[in-house]
């Protein structure tokens, strides 16, 4: 509940997030980018201080599923060497970044305290907080295995989707209820979670719900990233498309959802890649590649 108060919280500052990316930036940007160098992809234009302007920069593999941004990393800016108008950039280097996120206090307090709970996880896993379900049809159920590798030993599988055979309730999705759980960690194209809950469970009628229904396998164990699906929740970012790096600094790219028009709280994407903290790494349905922040599982209602 916390995680959501202070998602709806976050929500208040989106209208001057979007006007500020909707922004060109101050006129010293144009000149500033030609400077970036190769390797990096530039954001924001995020402060001018007399004749000096910083702009944020990030790996280009930001959003490569092999090479995934972390939200934990040291960031670094490109500082530029300003004219006297402050107009064009003279000179520029990239320099380590150590200012905050002013805008991003909330998210930043959060992703502070899951910094804290690594050592809580497997060697070199990255710390996530996201919901989401097991996309997997497999009549025998998605395996949940205890180390991020398809040889490593099964402790347990998540259903396939499932419908009740009698008095099922109406807003029952049309391929059936999918396992919902908790993503706390990723590495190498796989996922950490945990808590799965019965399909449909939380949905259905409790005194109706069968006793002989599914069970998923509810402790810590590792799924395959291809085998996972989430849908789109407000994280109090611009909307309507995907950002390069898990950072609302970053270039912001526009993305489609399934049925058309840009990307919100409405629906999910093609595809979960990775995730970092409250972001999630995804395909949308026009193959853009970029970073959103948060992701549920609800089933029956949007997230917006």
């Amino acid at each position: 509940m916390r995680v959501l108060r202070l998602i709806a919280a976050a929500i208040l500052s989106v209208a001057t997030q979007a006007a500020r990316a909707d922004d060109t930036g101050p006129a010293w940007r144009a000149s500033a980018l030609a400077m970036v160098p190769a390797g990096y992809v530039a954001g924001t234009a995020y402060r001018t201080e007399g004749s000096t302007g910083y702009l944020a920069v990030y790996p280009a593999t930001s959003n490569d599923p092999k090479t995934p941004a972390s939200v934990f990393a040291a960031r670094q800016t490109l500082v530029a060497a300003l004219t006297p108008d402050a107009t064009r950039a003279l000179s520029a280097e990239i320099k380590p970044r150590s200012d905050p996120d002013r805008d991003d206090s909330d998210f930043s307090k959060l992703h502070a305290e899951l910094a804290g709970k690594r050592r809580t996880l497997p060697d070199r896993t990255e710390p996530c907080s996201l919901d989401a379900w097991s996309i997997d049809k497999d009549p025998h159920g998605l395996n949940v295995r205890a180390e991020p590798s398809t040889t490593a030993r099964v402790l347990g599988t998540l259903p396939p989707p499932y419908r009740l055979k009698l008095g099922g309730a109406e807003n029952t999705p049309d391929g059936g209820w999918l396992t919902e759980f908790r993503i706390i960690g990723f590495k190498k194209g796989w996922f950490l979670i945990e808590g799965a809950r019965p399909p449909g469970k939380d949905y259905e009628d409790e005194k109706r719900y069968p006793r002989n229904a599914p069970k998923p396998y509810a402790g810590r164990g590792w799924v395959a990233a291809s085998k996972i699906g989430a849908n789109y929740a407000n994280g109090g970012t611009r909307a309507g498309g995907l950002f390069q790096a898990p950072f609302v600094d970053a270039n912001w790219m526009p993305a489609q959802r399934e049925l058309g028009g840009p990307i919100d709280g409405d629906g999910g994407p093609k595809r979960l890649l990775a995730c970092s903290g409250f972001w999630g790494l995804v395909e949308s349905h026009d193959g853009v590649r970029g970073w959103w922040r948060a992701l549920y599982s609800n089933q029956v209602t949007n997230c917006s």
